[in-house]
């Protein structure tokens, strides 16, 4: 592979020859109740799928639910009816994102950028089509060759909650900063829309336990953890750590690194040496 072309102006095809068709889609029929969904979500946001991809009856993808519908619905509708009267399409972001083998890694992060969601879908041999997320795109961040280190990423101001902050305040809190994951004040604890989704549908029956969602408190939720690192890694580095993470998320001094900031990096012009294998 040529070491002068910036990894932004290659094809998937040629950073990922053997893997980009890997990630299979996790999907869902529509007709499909939200519940049913909430279950798959809280098992795969911030995985190599992230995003549930919809089917209409000739199993053609028609849409895409993730965090990010769920939040905005339970804003909208903080009941139980959200989960057991609504259908996965009338909450679902019509019009996945579709690449090919052929689309350049630029043109793939300007459509996240555009769609505000780290997800793609790409046709793949066995006739339906496979995932491509944020966490896929460790794969390439793992195998370029950069001096470039966490500190020359852009830092970012931690967004905090404090254990008696309501659902409510948190959700808006979430959206208001573009963040999906919160940290609890002086730690490096954190709340995710993973988390919230996991404990309304493990803990509060869909919301059948409660009738005031958005006041209820968010210390029945249980955090996870960055992981803290001590030394200034390397690109390639961070990323195969945040690759061997269920939940990729990596704290370094004043620095917070999740996989969309190596998304972004690997536009940068100065990034050109790679090795496939």
């Amino acid at each position: 592979m040529s070491q002068d072309v910036p990894i932004s102006e290659r094809i998937l095809g040629e950073l990922l020859p053997e893997r980009v068709t890997w990630s299979l889609c996790i999907h869902i029929d529509k007709g499909k109740e939200v519940w049913v969904v909430t279950g798959m979500l809280s098992q795969y946001l911030e995985s190599v799928t992230d995003s549930v991809i919809v089917r209409d009856e000739e199993h053609n993808p028609i849409g895409v639910i993730g965090g990010k519908e769920i939040m905005e619905n339970l804003l909208k509708n903080p009941t139980s009816n959200l989960f057991y009267g609504m259908k996965v399409e009338d909450i679902m972001e019509p019009d996945p994102v579709r690449v090919t083998k052929n689309t350049k890694y630029k043109d793939l992060a300007e459509l996240w950028k555009g769609r505000g969601r780290a997800y793609a879908i790409i046709p793949n041999e066995w006739e339906f089509c496979s995932a491509i997320s944020a966490q896929k795109i460790l794969e390439i961040g793992m195998r370029c060759k950069t001096n470039l280190v966490i500190s020359d990423l852009p830092k970012k101001q931690p967004i905090t909650f404090k254990k008696d902050d309501t659902f409510g305040y948190v959700i808006n809190s979430m959206f208001e900063n573009k963040a999906r994951k919160i940290l609890l004040e002086d730690s490096n604890q954190y709340l995710s829309d993973r988390l919230i989704i996991e404990t309304i549908s493990e803990k509060m029956k869909h919301l059948r336990e409660t009738d005031d969602f958005l006041n209820d408190p968010v210390d029945i939720v249980e955090l996870e953890e960055a992981k803290v690192i001590s030394d200034d890694l390397k690109i390639n580095e961070v990323s195969k750590i945040m690759y061997d993470m269920a939940h990729p998320f990596v704290i370094y001094k004043d620095w917070l690194v999740t996989p969309w900031d190596i998304c972004k990096v690997l536009l940068s012009p100065n990034i050109t040496e790679y090795t496939v294998k």
